[in-house]
């Protein structure tokens, strides 16, 4: 396919904007991510107990950590999740939500989400449950519309028993980190598929790792329609919103500009870059 030299000069500046593209996306991951860690803050002092301390819907929140096992400690996923709910707390307002959080660890993201109103049922193995209820209580008491609770689940156990579905429902089912080298996939996601109803709005950030684990994104796509809302490179985390398959409206991607839905150009970054390749390969 032979360019014109106006063909050719469009596609030249089509691939020099996605490339600054790309490098504005750095330079606002690298700026959020700044920001998201600037929320935490660590004890002046030593103290006999280990204790972290973060900034989220407008109070102090310190949380109780323990080393001995990965829920004990708080992930930079957790954080994502936090600054995400502050953040766009218009668009997914939590005020009189019913919230559950699975693999609730310390506590943060549920805490977080009973501050900014929402009714937050926080979960976790039952090895977990004293440092969990700790958290919460510590954060929590007289400081949200509804108080938390705490209760423990085991992925994929006695799920109709203890939440059964003709009682229990959830506007948002939240995770963070819950994918990582651990034998119970296969019951997470049969966890989410219990706990997901039509409505149900999962948001979930995921750490990406290992294929083993990553591979589960794919499996998780068999049962719940998935979208990417925010993408942290420079943390390998993934922030998703999901619902069940057919249920969730399409949201524009926040890339695609008013021209392109109004079918203006033709031609996409990824066409330009393709093209102008071809053109190159084609000339030498």
């Amino acid at each position: 396919m032979d360019l014109t030299s106006s063909q050719h000069s469009h596609l030249q500046n089509e691939l020099i904007r996605e490339l600054e593209r790309q490098e504005g996306g750095k330079e606002e991951d690298e700026q959020i991510v700044a920001e998201i860690m600037r929320r935490r803050f660590f004890p002046p002092l030593i103290t006999h107990k280990a204790w972290e301390g973060f900034h989220f819907a407008g109070h102090e929140i310190r949380i109780t950590e323990a080393t001995d096992c990965y829920g004990a400690v708080v992930w930079p996923s957790a954080l994502v999740l936090c600054y995400f709910l502050e953040t766009n707390s218009k668009q997914y307002n939590l005020v009189d939500k019913n919230v559950i959080e699975i693999g609730a660890g310390t506590g943060l993201v549920s805490i977080v989400a009973s501050l900014l109103g929402a009714f937050v049922t926080a979960t976790d193995l039952p090895e977990l449950l004293g440092n969990l209820q700790h958290n919460v209580l510590q954060n929590t008491k007289l400081k949200c519309k509804h108080q938390p609770r705490v209760k423990e689940l085991s992925w994929g156990i006695d799920l109709e028993k203890n939440f059964p579905r003709s009682s229990c429902h959830f506007d948002y089912i939240m995770a963070a980190d819950v994918v990582y080298h651990h034998p119970f996939l296969d019951e997470l996601l049969l966890t989410f598929d219990h706990l997901c109803e039509n409505d149900t709005v999962i948001l979930w950030a995921m750490k990406f790792r290992l294929d083993k684990e990553n591979q589960f994104v794919g499996r998780f796509q068999t049962l719940f329609d998935l979208e990417v809302i925010s993408n942290f490179p420079s943390l390998n985390i993934t922030l998703y919103k999901a619902m069940r398959k057919g249920k969730m409206k399409p949201d524009l991607p926040n890339w695609q500009s008013e021209r392109e839905i109004q079918g203006g150009d033709s031609f996409s970054c990824s066409a330009a870059c393709s093209f102008f390749n071809n053109f190159h390969v084609r000339s030498c």
